[in-house]
């Protein structure tokens, strides 16, 4: 029984496969725009924001320099005017506070980025499995009619192997986005984490003085 079920799902072919992968892209292409929109939003102006927010650090004024990066709403913003909200409790709570804020950021940057690496290094495979299934297919076929001879076979693996060209072109896009966004996401978190590394400095100042 187990056989015979292992042979009729072998001799489906390649084309369910084809689907499986074309379903793939279709996702991961989604994914990537929706994933382009975030990371837009998550640095958008923090180059004038900036320098604005260390001049008010500099002049003391650390509410309202929480306030200013609450209203960018960038990833920066949120993660200093939760730190600036502390100010007053000192520079060591401010840290835990950047941290624990940094961490939920990261993890909506991180949102759907798994997939996309998983997509990214198992279509190939998926492809072969298509591929090898499509030529069992084609050698099945040749058994049960012998007459078609080479041209048959040849014909039906040149089918098979279209799935494990599909299944690159599927792998490599989602592998150029998924380190794109991994670089993006370094980038980003690093610059939140200097700006607030910035107000944690001008708290043990202010302390020592």
């Amino acid at each position: 029984m187990i056989t015979k079920l292992s042979l009729g799902f072998t001799l489906l072919g390649a084309e369910w496969v084809m689907w499986v992968l074309i379903a793939l892209s279709f996702v991961s292409i989604l994914l990537m725009v929706e994933r382009i929109m975030v990371f837009r939003n998550a640095d958008r102006g923090v180059a004038a924001l900036q320098p604005e927010l260390e001049k008010l650090l500099r002049d003391g004024r650390f509410s309202e320099a929480g306030e200013r990066a609450a209203s960018s709403n960038t990833v920066h913003g949120r993660i200093f005017a939760a730190a600036a909200e502390r100010h007053r409790e000192g520079a060591q709570t401010v840290e835990e506070v950047v941290a624990g804020s940094a961490a939920r950021e990261r993890l909506n940057l991180e949102k759907n980025l798994t997939f996309l690496g998983t997509v990214g290094s198992n279509a190939p495979f998926i492809g072969l499995f298509g591929t090898v299934l499509g030529i069992i297919k084609a050698f099945d076929d040749l058994s049960k009619n012998t007459t078609a001879g080479s041209a048959a076979v040849m014909a039906g693996i040149a089918e098979a192997l279209v799935a494990t060209a599909i299944g690159l072109l599927v792998a490599i896009p989602a592998v150029i986005a998924f380190n794109y966004f991994q670089r993006r996401l370094k980038t980003i978190m690093n610059s939140a984490d200097a700006l607030c590394r910035f107000m944690i400095a001008r708290l043990k100042a202010e302390r020592e003085q």
